[in-house]
């Protein structure tokens, strides 16, 4: 199998815009690890960057993000147990994202300086070393201390979405890394072993339009034959540009899908299952069952943005370029609606 449109791949480090700060024509495309320097500029208040890490084991999901919007800035976290389906969420609203510390290339420090919730990204030889402290997440205090490993050669969906010269997106997809680590809540100490625990990454640096619409599947997992298998599919913010943010990664070696994805839902009950498949072959055929919806939203004069992100069971088929055929049978992941005006 082929891609079905010209998408450039990106084969040299390339700087996302020029000196006037609108978009680099020739940074444009795809590569299967991070080449782009995202030197934004100007554009007050469209700018957005974030850094958004999940991790999810047999026994739990843990989130953190750090976002900066232009004019505010918005670190969270949240924890789920999949045994009780308990939820505890914090999030902080910083004027003119004070505190909060994102860099243009992916491999750069992150870091978020503040009392209440300080976050601490920070790159290491072996990967990305995730220290969070919250001294009140839904009454109780909680320390992270995680290791989020890199394995060598490993690849990512690095893409470049162009609405227009003046608006434009970069976002770097990187899943199936291990982790390792504990979560302290209160009396409670949750472990993460690397053979079962997966971190997903999402970076984002762009120029967005006010107002937006996005869906979003990603998860990762080891198959029963042993396969490492991470999966991100995207819709509704890449239509039409002619760069889409499908791929797969098997075994460490992305395999990027240059077709749309379908996702078909019930906005009515997002708890109803999901169909999400590929528009002209049959690369992705995926049934969603969420067992969670994590409702988020915020209303903040400046700022609107609500999610409805479904945390469930995929199942179905994937298909690699040489026509392979992988089984996914209840692998747990998540899919989203997401609308912002911001």
């Amino acid at each position: 199998m082929t891609n079905l449109y010209p998408e450039l791949e990106i084969t040299q480090p390339i700087q996302l815009c020029d000196e006037k700060g609108l978009l680099n024509p020739n940074a444009v495309g795809w590569s299967r690890s991070p080449r782009h320097e995202c030197n934004l500029r100007g554009h007050w208040p469209r700018k957005k960057r974030w850094n958004y890490w999940a991790i999810v084991s047999p026994t739990h999901l843990f989130s953190v993000t750090l976002s900066d919007v232009d004019y505010l800035g918005l670190p969270f976290i949240y924890l789920m147990d999949f045994s009780t389906k308990d939820f505890s969420e914090k999030t902080l609203l910083k004027p003119f994202a004070a505190g909060c510390n994102l860099p243009p290339t992916v491999d750069g420090d992150v870091n978020f300086s503040d009392p209440v919730m300080p976050i601490s990204m920070q790159q290491t030889p072996k990967g990305t070393h995730l220290v969070v402290s919250c001294s009140d997440l839904d009454g109780k205090p909680l320390e992270a201390d995680l290791m989020i490993y890199q394995p060598k050669d490993h690849e990512s969906l690095n893409v470049v979405i162009p609405w227009s010269k003046k608006r434009f997106q970069f976002t770097s997809k990187q899943n199936t890394l291990p982790v390792e680590g504990t979560i302290t809540w209160g009396d409670q100490i949750i472990h993460f072993n690397p053979k079962d625990t997966f971190a997903c990454l999402d970076f984002g640096r762009g120029i967005w339009p006010f107002e937006c619409f996005w869906n979003w599947a990603s998860f990762s997992t080891r198959t029963n034959n042993n396969r490492l298998v991470g999966v991100n599919l995207g819709a509704g913010w890449t239509d039409g540009t002619g760069m889409t943010e499908n791929g797969l990664c098997v075994d460490g070696k992305l395999i990027k899908i240059s077709e749309d994805v379908a996702f078909e839902y019930n906005s009515d009950n997002f708890m109803a299952p999901w169909h999400l498949y590929t528009t002209i072959t049959d690369r992705v055929n995926l049934t969603f069952e969420p067992f969670f919806e994590r409702q988020a939203k915020t209303n903040a004069l400046v700022i609107f943005s609500e999610v409805h992100q479904m945390f469930g069971h995929f199942s179905g088929t994937l298909k690699t370029k040489e026509g392979e055929t992988i089984h996914i049978d209840n692998v747990i992941g998540w899919a989203e609606d997401h609308h912002a005006k911001w």
